[in-house]
């Protein structure tokens, strides 16, 4: 990165200013510390967890203690022309460096929520109420809502709904990744059938919830 190295040369005097050699052997001099400066400078938005990109993500993650690479891979990511929910926008593209059965290194964006995540978990209180906030401020800008059942047993089933476009990321939900729960509580995990679909219940009518001809069953993961 180039520094502006004007701020040092311009305090050289008229007397030497008109001195073309002077001049330029002074820049030479300055213009390392300039672009050591701006190096620097540039840090906290290289690593900023909003703006950061590539390899200051997985900086990141090592710091906020969530890897990029999952163990085991995510299947049924890669785009297809035959799969709904894989076509254009929607699936992953394969690249060599990836196993055929499935996707094992995040890409930037979903590996970004799991950061988020991560730091979500971390502050969380260990309440229900505490979860929804929780689960709200991680995916709320993405369109999706989650319910949470606790089933008085020290088991737990947490449901995805949403438009569910993103197929990496319910992927990564499906397989508990995504963790928030309290510690010793075993958790399933819920999407339904039917992509964007309200779950389907009875006596109970709302955005998430609905019942014949318009609710649809959920598949545990």
């Amino acid at each position: 990165m180039n520094g502006d190295a004007s701020p040092y040369t311009g305090l050289i005097t008229s007397k030497h200013a008109d001195k073309s050699n002077f001049m330029a052997t002074v820049a030479a001099s300055v213009q390392p510390f300039a672009d050591t400066l701006a190096t620097l400078n540039s840090l906290n938005a290289a690593f900023d967890l909003d703006l950061a990109q590539g390899k200051q993500l997985d900086v990141l993650g090592e710091w906020i203690g969530a890897r990029r690479y999952v163990s085991s891979a995510l299947a049924g990511v890669y785009f297809s022309f035959d799969a709904s929910g894989l076509g254009f926008e929607q699936g992953v593209i394969w690249s060599p460096s990836e196993p055929l059965t499935g996707l094992i290194a995040l890409p930037d964006d979903v590996y970004l929520t799991l950061l988020k995540a991560t730091i979500v978990a971390n502050h969380w209180d260990g309440s229900i109420p505490g979860a929804y906030a929780a689960w709200q401020i991680l995916l709320g800008r993405q369109g999706y809502q989650i319910l949470i059942q606790d089933n008085g047993d020290m088991t737990m089933v947490l449901a995805l709904h949403g438009a569910l476009v993103d197929p990496v990321f319910t992927q990564l939900f499906a397989a508990g990744v995504l963790d928030l729960r309290p510690a010793g509580v075993a958790a399933s995990y819920v999407i339904p059938s039917i992509p964007a679909a309200p779950f389907f219940g009875l006596d109970i009518e709302t955005d998430y919830v609905a019942g014949f001809d318009f609710g649809a069953f959920g598949q545990f993961t």
